[in-house]
């Protein structure tokens, strides 16, 4: 049996001999695209080359990225554990070529790859194909001499890929494998093409076009190539299984998940074990990669996945913590071809056990109202959204744990309680909450930026500048004027100043009307995505909409936040080089007086390590 780390050296190795850059795996958090939650993909490291936004190093590289699928459109935690190709956690092998070669070359490459080398049967495999994609069938003909029935055309979006509604674009060719008549399931495009009989494997993306807003498509100069292979899946036909969960990496977990509880994986146990063994993997990436289990965001969605294999852990009947002590069998798997694994292995053991002791605290007392509020619904009965809810906030139970917890008995919630719930919850608690008022509704922004467009930011030239008032607020209400004494907030359609963004401050600094107005200006925020909005106070005079202004940034400030912006880069880099390389910056805010750098760190810092990190940063400066 060909061991799933070896698939993985195979593969890379494969690329490697025909000029390949093999290249680590990006981290689980995209550094390059603020719009994803996690990275899912293989290319998506690559994006800024396949745009043009950046120039590749290498015309052609390989990766097997760490991919984790548990949050937005890709959340299919509830399925977890209980089917055959469900994970948040999984490997995506992927070629890609950055203007260099095309579809002869990828197709000829995969077709190799997968019937040479890993010795797949050729009478097993079919492939798909744009529909108006002839070049790909043409080729697909002539490199593997596969039939017309082995040659399905699809009209569909299932194959034609888009980054966005707008740039790279182009037809997809997959390879499927045939697992045999005696799994249910037609071939692609079939109406019974959602069984499990025919299953992809391996995804060629061929980028040849750009398409604009107006739904125009032109061929792109150097069309490029993006491909993804799920390592499970081709591990498990490799192995011989139809089940990923019996492939061996998962078989050695859920082996030690059985040496830990003591409790077989066999009937409604094996489900225990199965999601506890993908959740362990997910939950140690992510604390690797520097994410931590909180009330939001990414951390939010780590804390859903570690209490569902606590969860189950606790249907398993564990009185103790259980997840820290399967992070060794991880590392063991995976530890080589992954180093952060190594790295963080405390952090990933002291995060995980504060996690669930954390969590048994509430999880007997949320279980108790769980079934007290269940004891009198059966089998297609639904739990208010409101119970759902109070699950939520006061035992800490996520939605899908208790959709989870109550699938074995046929119980749905009501999510649509639920989320009036949650949105009732939100709506008091910023009926209480009162600002200053002096930004107005983020309503006026939107508005204004719709009106005007984005802000023009002149800062990383120039000091100074001049520019009209667009827009002016005084006590969250749109005004036409504002005098003496009266605290403002405007925006002008360019600026010096720099808007609170990533953790630095706004500048600081003052403007002069033509009339010989002046405006102290204390703070500057970036609103309605990209407006910078001025915030300050009348000193002399009066100013209105439409006035020019001469802004002047104060110097010193903006050296000294720049200084101390530049310190935190030092900070972090000895941060790692002493504690270790699963450091991560979870946020910071720099401004011309001091700087506060928060990071991931399983315990506190020792006084020796604290000065080590000190001299450290003070010998560079």
């Amino acid at each position: 049996m060909t061991a799933l780390r070896d698939i993985r050296k195979q593969f890379l190795g494969f690329f490697d001999t025909r000029d390949h850059k093999v290249m680590k795996s990006s981290p689980l958090v995209p550094d390059n695209d603020p719009t994803l939650l996690f990275t899912n993909a293989g290319m998506v490291q690559f994006k800024n080359y396949f745009t043009g936004a950046e120039t590749p190093p290498v015309p052609r590289a390989a990766t097997s990225q760490k991919c984790v699928r548990a949050g937005g459109k890709h959340n299919d935690l509830d399925n977890v554990g209980y089917t055959a190709r469900h994970h948040t956690f999984f490997e995506m092998l992927g070629n890609f070529s950055f203007g260099d070669y095309f579809k002869d070359d990828a197709i000829k490459y995969a077709w190799d790859l997968v019937t040479k080398d890993f010795g797949l049967a050729k009478d097993k495999l079919l492939v798909t194909v744009y529909h108006t994609d002839e070049q790909a069938r043409k080729i697909w003909k002539k490199v593997a001499g596969l039939s017309d029935s082995q040659i399905i055309s699809i009209a569909t979006s299932d194959n034609f890929w888009a980054m966005g509604d707008t740039g790279p674009c182009g037809p997809c060719s997959e390879i499927f494998y045939d697992h045999g008549a005696h799994i249910a399931g037609g071939p692609p495009g079939s109406p019974d093409e959602d069984g499990d009989r025919f299953i992809e494997i391996w995804n060629l993306v061929f980028m040849q076009y750009e398409k604009f807003a107006d739904g125009k498509q032109i061929d792109l100069p150097k069309p490029s190539i993006d491909t993804g292979m799920g390592l499970e899946r081709i591990a498990a036909i490799l192995q011989g299984k139809h089940d990923n969960y019996d492939i061996d990496l998962f078989q050695h977990l859920i082996a030690a998940s059985v040496e830990e509880t003591k409790v077989k994986a066999q009937g409604e146990a094996l489900f225990s074990h199965r999601v506890i063994a993908d959740h362990l993997r997910s939950t140690a990436f992510l604390i690797a990669d520097g994410v931590s289990p909180s009330k939001e965001g990414r951390g939010y969605v780590l804390r859903r996945i570690m209490r569902r294999a606590m969860r189950h852990a606790h249907i398993l009947g564990v009185k103790d913590p259980l997840m820290h002590r399967l992070v060794p069998a991880l590392v063991e798997e995976m530890g080589d071809a992954y180093g952060e694994l190594k790295r963080a292995q405390p952090t990933i053991e002291a995060t995980m056990l504060e996690e669930e002791v954390r969590f048994r605290r509430t999880l007997g007392r949320g279980t108790k109202l769980l079934e007290d509020a269940t004891a009198k619904l059966g089998q297609g009965d639904t739990l208010p959204g409101d119970v759902a809810f109070k699950l939520y906030d006061t035992y800490g139970f996520p939605l899908d744990l208790t959709q989870d917890a109550l699938r074995a008995k046929g119980i749905d919630v009501d999510v649509k309680g639920y989320e009036a719930a949650m949105k009732v919850q939100k709506d008091t608690a910023r009926s209480h909450w009162s600002g200053s008022g002096d930004a107005g509704d983020d309503a006026i922004w939107l508005e204004l930026r719709d009106k005007y467009g984005p802000t023009e930011f002149t800062g990383y030239e120039m000091l100074d500048g001049h520019s009209e008032i667009l827009g002016l607020v005084v006590d969250g209400q749109a005004k036409d004027k504002a005098g003496t004494g009266e605290s403002i907030a405007f925006i002008t359609k360019s600026t010096p100043f720099y808007a609170e963004s990533g953790g630095q401050a706004g500048d600081k600094g003052k403007s002069l009307s033509i009339h010989g107005s002046e405006i102290k200006i204390v703070d500057v925020k970036k609103l309605a995505g990209d407006l910078h909005v001025h915030m300050g106070m009348v000193k002399s005079g009066e100013v209105s909409r439409g006035d020019l202004l001469t802004l002047h940034v104060d110097p010193d400030i903006r050296l000294r936040t720049r200084r101390n912006h530049s310190a935190t880069h030092l900070l972090h880099e000895a941060l790692r080089r002493v504690l270790g390389d699963h450091v991560s910056q979870k946020g910071q805010m720099v401004d011309g007086e001091r700087i506060r750098f928060d990071f991931s760190n399983g315990s506190a810092i020792s006084g020796e390590d604290l000065a080590q990190i000190e001299t450290m940063v003070n010998h560079v400066i």
